[in-house]
């Protein structure tokens, strides 16, 4: 843990925040957690409700210590897992300091953002309205969306930003830090993540899955870190389970002579690699676990709690 007497001057006090985003799916919070933590703690996709638990991501600026949470899309629940995700949303913005509440500029307001903009009124702390990817709406209709907004004025302040290039992200974090109330930092300074690397390493496979497969499967499925084992020189081997739901999706997983399955092992062989700095064997296997989403053990692994109905 760092020396907080010798980190702040007697007039600059060390401060630490607990910070929520949330938003509709796809509205951006995990690529701007990657950007404001300087590297990446959360998996991000081009398809909604990636994000199902809540990720952690730690950003020093100055003498301020960001606790940044990422929260899954606050969407209108249909399963047991939506009803979890959605829970843990909300949950992770009563928890904190401030909340971030991000909106898809391009996308515009619609019914989800509605019901997160009149469930804010319950909360706590600071809210700060994040208008995300300006880069790909005109000025006018910014603007606009703006003036449409102006009702909900309990906003403390208001940024315009793209997550995905960096703009504006380099005001934001100052902002953050200035408004962080006074207290000791509750991590050491060079940790990026409280997520154990287990799940961590779960998520990034889960995430190529993601990214390879295509319309629900992505939705029906989990990946667990089932061993997780250190080698000499330095070595790490890893066995994942992916648990699915029926016998057909097992199949499009493995793919054509396990083509697919052996496609989503290297690229996520390879960026575990990086991320851990030594070599990675990873080892997938495919289960079917027809109940998994009724399963409160998998949503334990998940960091997700179990709704009981």
């Amino acid at each position: 843990m760092p020396d907080k007497e010798k980190q702040a001057a007697p007039d600059t006090p060390v401060r630490c925040a607990v910070i929520a985003l949330i938003g509709a799916p796809n509205a951006g919070k995990s690529t701007l957690i990657n950007q404001l933590a300087g590297t990446k703690v959360s998996i991000v996709t081009h398809k909604v409700q990636t994000t199902r638990a809540r990720m952690r991501g730690i950003a020093i600026e100055e003498k301020s210590q960001l606790i940044l949470v990422d929260t899954p899309g606050i969407f209108a629940p249909k399963r047991r897992l939506d009803r979890a995700m959605v829970d843990a949303a909300w949950a992770g913005a009563h928890d904190a300091d401030m909340t971030l509440l991000l909106i898809d500029a391009a996308k515009g307001i619609d019914d989800e953002v509605q019901a997160i903009l009149k469930g804010l009124q319950d909360l706590s702390g600071k809210k700060i309205l994040i208008l995300n990817k300006v880069d790909l709406i005109q000025k006018d209709a910014l603007l606009s969306l703006v003036e449409t907004l102006r009702p909900y004025s309990n906003f403390d302040e208001t940024f315009m930003i793209s997550a995905m290039t960096g703009d504006g992200v380099s005001d934001l974090k100052p902002f953050l830090a200035t408004n962080a109330p006074p207290g000791p930092w509750l991590y050491p300074e060079d940790q990026l993540t409280d997520a154990p690397m287990r799940h961590l390493a779960a998520e990034i496979t889960r995430e190529k899955l993601t990214l390879r497969l295509h319309q629900e499967l992505p939705y029906a499925s989990t990946v667990e870190t089932t061993a997780w084992k250190e080698l000499r020189g330095g070595k790490v081997r890893l066995e994942q389970t992916i648990y699915v739901m029926r016998d057909s999706q097992k199949k499009i997983v493995l793919g054509k002579q396990g083509q697919t399955i052996k496609q989503i092992s290297m690229q996520s062989r390879k960026e575990l690699t990086d991320i851990l700095g030594v070599p990675v064997d990873l080892f997938l296997f495919v289960k079917v676990r027809s109940k998994w989403g009724d399963d409160p053990e998998r949503y334990r692994e998940m960091g997700l709690e179990f709704p009981k109905n």
